[in-house]
């Protein structure tokens, strides 16, 4: 059986882009030979739809256009692809309104052949929100080419006991349709990508295939849609290998031939390449699905706005990137310099709006209600949100989008100003910590130098104040940063931070009340591109509470 593995970018709610994506991916794999073409998880409309999928004219929508793919497909070759189906008993149950499902489409016919078993609730999943879980697998068997193949989808084959070392759901879809016969498993995923997870995707695949003794195949979406990042990176595995390297962040069309051996092994990504391209694909998707074509970034000379200008260009061409620098009165001399080397290196547009006019008239307007006051914080924050006034003029002058130029580490202790330089459409490093922005630089100089050298080397500062540091309050970011991932991405206990990384439980316990008291700024952060399995969207922490740990 000749597979193709068909791994597209689809669009929330564009049922006619989707279902002609479809049509046209179907024609390359009959080009190539195949007898079956699998699509990725919901792909007629799209994923995650989330609470469109409580709208009835969005669910009849979706019925219309399954019904137009399926007359609009050639004949002559079997089709598999993810959908929606009303749960019949519903009413009578007091169930949710819909599978997640599979339809067989073949010579003008529509077949619901399979239903998701096992619903994701945590990290950024709500599945059991929308879906009714199918509790018989085994009936998700279909015969394709004279094969009997078992489908499943996405999260049904997060259970294996053997692989993972834990159960996490009763039933383990993926074994009982090899129990029930199956000769092929075929699972139609839209997972998204964070760090190390297309690694751990195959080698589960791998192990799979390895312990039900037949071919696995597996096929996810990808393409960017907000803040998720979807990789791809389908594959096809027997117990010997697997039938080709996976194709990352890419729109691709593998076929495979279930008869033929496959011997060949996985080679795994570097996760800084796979970091950069998540953030590439981030950023050209979210400006192209809004219909934007031009960024404009605020340049402080410094790393981070070094780094996130670099993506842009890298996402969007550096004709449609521009960078604006805002010194004030507070600034060096080398703040604005590095960021024109910055420009001159990266060929974008720069623009030049100093800040100390307005910083004077700030101060000329407010100085009969900070009478009597020391200047500190306020003062401070006023020049963020003075470079924010601008950057945002000019993104509605000129009809571009603003990206945020935070780190996870900031993010983190509430080190950003609300609206000032958080501020924006896009976050695209606000998942990667302060130590991760660096080693990212370093690496996009690895052919020459993009970024200048003195903005990776020159010590952090927000320049806020004369002779300000980062380090003025904050521990080393190679010290802070591991203290931050126990905190925040594994939940540890102040004690248990304080065991693993050496740092003094008092110090601990001021980061964590930094990390407590700062939801309030993350619950209005733009969005951010997920690149951990801990990102901010999928840690749900109340905004008000009186718990302290500490």
């Amino acid at each position: 059986m000749r597979v193709a593995l068909a791994q597209i970018d689809t669009t929330v709610g564009d049922f006619a882009g989707n279902v002609q994506r479809i049509v046209d991916t179907v024609a390359i794999a009959m080009a190539d030979g195949a007898q079956v073409a699998v699509f990725p998880e919901l792909s007629v409309c799209g994923y995650p739809a989330e609470d469109l999928l409580l709208r009835d004219a969005f669910l009849a929508a979706h019925d219309v256009a399954l019904g137009k793919l399926t007359q609009a497909l050639p004949k002559g070759i079997d089709v598999l692809v993810g959908c929606l189906e009303a749960n019949p008993d519903a009413d009578e149950t007091g169930g949710r309104r819909l599978h997640n499902a599979v339809a067989h489409l073949r010579d003008g016919t529509c077949q619901i052949v399979a239903r998701k078993c096992l619903l994701p609730t945590y990290d950024v999943f709500d599945e059991s929100r929308y879906f009714e879980p199918f509790l018989t697998p085994e009936k998700n068997i279909v015969e394709l080419v004279g094969t009997k193949v078992g489908v499943v989808i996405c999260e049904d084959s997060w259970n294996d006991e053997q692989f993972l070392g834990r159960r996490a759901y009763a039933i383990d879809p993926v074994a009982r349709v090899v129990e029930a016969g199956a000769q092929v498993v075929i699972n139609l995923s839209a997972s998204p990508w964070a760090r190390g997870r297309q690694v751990f995707r195959s080698r589960m695949v791998a192990a799979a295939a390895k312990r039900h003794g037949v071919p696995m195949i597996y096929v996810n979406q990808v393409g960017g849609d907000i803040e998720l990042q979807f990789d791809g990176g389908s594959i096809a595995a027997k117990a010997e290998g697997i039938a080709a390297q996976p194709v990352a962040f890419a729109s691709t069309v593998t076929v495979v031939d279930t008869e033929q051996p496959w011997t060949e092994q996985l080679v795994e990504p570097e996760l800084i390449t796979m970091q950069h391209a998540a953030c590439v694909q981030g950023i050209r998707a979210y400006i192209q699905k809004f219909g934007f074509q031009k960024v404009v970034i605020g340049l402080s000379g410094g790393i981070d706005s070094a780094l996130v200008a670099t993506l842009a260009v890298d996402a969007l061409g550096s004709e449609n990137v521009v960078g604006i620098g805002m010194p004030s009165r507070y600034s060096s001399d080398h703040s604005l310099s590095d960021a024109e080397q910055l420009a001159d290196n990266l060929g974008i547009k720069f623009h030049v709006l100093p800040i100390a006019p307005l910083q004077q008239t700030f101060e000329e307007v407010l100085q009969p209600v900070f009478e009597g006051t020391s200047p500190g914080v306020a003062e401070e924050n006023l020049q963020s949100r003075m470079r924010g006034v601008l950057l945002m003029g000019f993104a509605n002058k000129h009809g571009h989008l603003l990206l945020t130029t935070g780190n996870k580490s900031e993010c983190a202790v509430g080190y950003c100003t609300i609206y000032g330089d958080t501020n924006g459409a896009l976050a695209p490093i606000a998942d990667l910590w302060k130590t991760e922005v660096w080693q990212m630089s370093r690496w996009l100089n690895r052919d020459g130098e993009r970024i200048p050298s003195n903005s990776i080397d020159k010590p952090p500062s927000a320049e806020l104040r004369p002779e300000q540091l980062d380090s003025d309050s904050l521990p080393d970011y190679s010290k802070l940063d591991p203290v931050l991932r126990c905190l925040v991405e594994e939940e540890l206990s102040v004690a248990e931070t304080s065991a693993r990384t050496g740092m003094p439980r008092a110090e601990v316990e001021r980061l964590f009340r930094l990390v407590q008291n700062s939801e309030w700024k993350r619950y209005q952060y733009p969005p951010t591109l997920r690149l951990s399995d801990r990102c901010w969207r999928g840690r749900r922490m109340p905004v008000s509470h009186r718990y302290r740990e500490c």
